[in-house]
C-alpha cells in the first residue's frame, strides 16, 4: 500500500511540475501585476493624502497673505502651489484668489496667467467658468474686447448663466450695443436669487441705462 501511495504522490508531483513548467511563468507575472497594482493603489492613496495635506498648507499661506494684502507673499505662495501641487483642487482655488489680489494690485498680466492656469488645468467646470468670467472682466477693463468675446464664447454651466449674462452686458455696453446690453443685464437680474447682494449691482447697471427691472414684465418661457 505504501508503494501505491508513493507512486500516486510521485505522479501528482510530476503533474504539478509539468503544470508549473507550462504555466508557472504566466502565474508569476500575474501575481506581480496584481500585487504591483495593489501596492500602486495604496501608494497612490498615500500620495494623494500627502498632496492634499501639502496643498492645504500652501493654500492657507496664500489666504493669510491675501488677507494681509501682501502681494509679494501672495505671489510666492501661488508659485509654490503651482510648482508643488499643481493638480490639486487647492491649486485651482489658490489661482483664483491670487488672480484677485494681483488684479487689485494692477498686475493684470500676472492675474491673467493665474486665471489661465485654472482654465487650462481645471477639472471642475464651475471653477473654470469662474476663471473665464474674471478673465473676461480683465479683458473688458483693458479694452481687449475681441479677447473678452472669445472668452465668453465658451460653454458655461447652467448655474453660471446669470453671471455670464451680466459680463456679456458689460461687453455689449463697451461695444456701444446699449439695447443688447439692457437685455443681457435683465437676463442676469432675473436669473439671480433676490437674496444675492450682487443682484443689486446688476440692478444699478440697469438703472444707469434707464431701466427699472422691478417694473419690467417677466420674459415668457
Amino acid at each position: 500500500m505504501a508503494s501505491h501511495y508513493d507512486l500516486e504522490e510521485q505522479e501528482q508531483i510530476a503533474q504539478l511540475k509539468a503544470f508549473w513548467a507550462r504555466y508557472g511563468n504566466a502565474i508569476t507575472w500575474l501575481l506581480i501585476v496584481v500585487l504591483g497594482s495593489y501596492a500602486a493603489y495604496h501608494g497612490w492613496q498615500f500620495w494623494q493624502q500627502r498632496q492634499a495635506a501639502q496643498a492645504a498648507g500652501l493654500l492657507d499661506e496664500l489666504e493669510q497673505a491675501a488677507r494681509a494684502a501682501d502681494v509679494e507673499r501672495v505671489r510666492r505662495a501661488w508659485a509654490d502651489l503651482q510648482a508643488q501641487v499643481p493638480r490639486t483642487t487647492q491649486a485651482q482655488h489658490g489661482a483664483l484668489l491670487a488672480a484677485r489680489v494681483l488684479a487689485e494690485a494692477d498686475q493684470a498680466n500676472d492675474a491673467r496667467a493665474a486665471l489661465q492656469f485654472v482654465i487650462d488645468r481645471g477639472r471642475d467646470e464651475a471653477l473654470v467658468a469662474v476663471a473665464r468670467l474674471h478673465l473676461a472682466g480683465l479683458e473688458i477693463d483693458a479694452g481687449n474686447l475681441e479677447s473678452a468675446q472669445r472668452v465668453l464664447d465658451a460653454r458655461v454651466p447652467e448655474a453660471m448663466r446669470p453671471w455670464w449674462a451680466d459680463r456679456r452686458g458689460d461687453l455689449l455696453q463697451r461695444q456701444g450695443q446699449t439695447d443688447a446690453a439692457r437685455s443681457a443685464y435683465l437676463e442676469a437680474w432675473r436669473g439671480m436669487d433676490g437674496a444675492l447682494g450682487y443682484r443689486a449691482i446688476v440692478e444699478a447697471k440697469l438703472n444707469a441705462l434707464g431701466v427699472d427691472p422691478t417694473a419690467e414684465p417677466e420674459a415668457k418661457p
